[in-house]
């Protein structure tokens, strides 16, 4: 194995896992598995698009107060909260996972259960995780497992596209008593994400005059060439393989149908680009406005009669962020995959996930979720496999009470 847990947290995992209570909640999964699925579907088919996810967070609601969670409410910026109140003592652990799906509200919905498969748009991502936080609860209850630190459980909005991870940003930025965060965001128990991909996808607008295309031809400048300048610059840059840097014009318009024999008036083009590396990213961002510099420059000149000037709009700004690979948070994560029969955890290191607000704003934090059934995730044919699932759900439980401590022992966080 190449992922070595510290004999310190090997331990107080070894302690967490021979504790009665524990083995109970984990039994208890199990069993409990077909109401959680229930759960699953019913969620599911409350359409819920980014900055649409009001109905759903009302039901959500809804399960958490009748799981006896406390302070049960819709916060000022639409996430879902409750709270399982500990003994004291331990540390303060978020678990959250996030609302909104990809599909529009148009999208048809319809559950379709098969061969041990469950398929419907957004039958995972990140339905799976909302019913993971209840899971979680349901089995702390029954097994009357009481934990040191307090479990505020939050079904966010806002994670998906131009949402920008914004529900979480705002969730963790107004609660400084938290000491940990646990997200849940997908079906599996075989990945851990630590690390937090930066990402950028920003709007650019190509301004000039705009005519007929004949009479105007030469007297004024293009915008919509200014545009396709730019995008030919970008697709010629150049970013390293490690640490995996990426871009893509991702939409490049002007104008209408209308007005197939004008010269437009503005052109649009959106960016999309990443980094695992903060540096590397704001170097790649410099590069890409440089780019849109020097197309403008070139066509201004070219005709000489206008300048084509342009400004941009961000829909998403999120920080790259780095955590340490043995922290303590990470461990438990892996312990408990392993326990679980995962005997080399797929450790992806980074990703772009709610995990990245909980860094950016100093929490030690987990994406658990990823590497386990989830082949068609974000397209109409998303698909959940059964077999198992509760180990997802274990995997969660095992890791928040590492961090929030108890009858076991203390919380494994520095």
């Amino acid at each position: 194995m190449s992922y070595q847990v510290s004999e310190r947290v090997r331990e107080s995992f070894e302690l967490l896992t021979a504790h009665p209570g524990v083995k109970q909640a984990l039994e208890y999964m199990e069993k409990d598995q077909e109401e959680i699925l229930q759960r699953q579907m019913e969620l599911t088919l409350i359409p819920a698009p980014t900055f649409h996810e009001e109905r759903k967070a009302a039901r959500l609601l809804e399960m958490f107060r009748d799981e006896g969670l406390e302070d049960c409410h819709i916060d000022e910026y639409g996430n879902c909260v409750g709270l399982r109140r500990g003994t004291g003592g331990g540390k303060t652990v978020l678990l959250e996972a996030h609302m909104d799906t990809v599909f529009d509200m148009e999208t048809k919905l319809e559950i379709r259960r098969e061969d041990g498969w469950i398929r419907c748009p957004g039958i995972v991502d990140d339905t799976r995780g909302c019913v993971t936080l209840l899971s979680v609860v349901r089995a702390l209850n029954a097994a009357g497992i009481r934990t040191g630190g307090d479990i505020q459980v939050v079904g966010t909005v806002q994670e998906e596209g131009t949402g920008a991870l914004k529900g979480m940003q705002y969730y963790v930025n107004h609660h400084p008593e938290l000491e940990a965060s646990v997200s849940i965001d997908g079906s599996g128990h075989r990945g851990v994400i630590y690390r937090a991909t930066g990402i950028q996808t920003v709007e650019i607008t190509f301004h000039g005059k705009g005519g007929h295309a004949y009479i105007a031809f030469g007297e004024v400048a293009n915008p919509a060439h200014a545009a396709a300048r730019a995008a030919a610059k970008i697709a010629e840059l150049r970013v390293p393989e490690s640490p995996k840097t990426t871009f893509a014009v991702t939409n490049l318009h002007a104008g209408n149908m209308s007005a197939v024999h004008a010269i437009p008036g503005e052109a649009r083009m959106v960016v999309n680009f990443r980094s695992n590396s903060h540096a590397e990213l704001e170097k790649l961002r410099e590069a890409i406005f440089g780019a849109i510099e020097e197309a403008c420059r070139e066509e201004t000149e070219r005709w000489g009669r206008d300048t084509i000037t342009w400004d941009s709009h961000y829909f998403c700004d999120v920080d790259a962020g780095e955590q340490e690979e043995h922290a303590p948070i990470v461990e438990a994560a892996v312990a408990a995959s392993r326990f679980l029969g995962c005997e080399e955890p797929n450790l992806p290191v980074d990703g772009c996930t709610n995990c990245n607000r909980a860094i950016e704003a100093g929490l030690p934090a987990v994406c658990l979720g990823e590497g386990d059934y989830d082949p068609h995730i974000h397209s109409l044919a998303e698909e959940f496999k059964e077999e198992d699932a509760f180990k997802g759900c274990q995997q969660a439980l095992l890791t928040v009470l590492m961090c929030t401590g108890g009858e076991w022992g203390e919380s494994v966080l520095l």
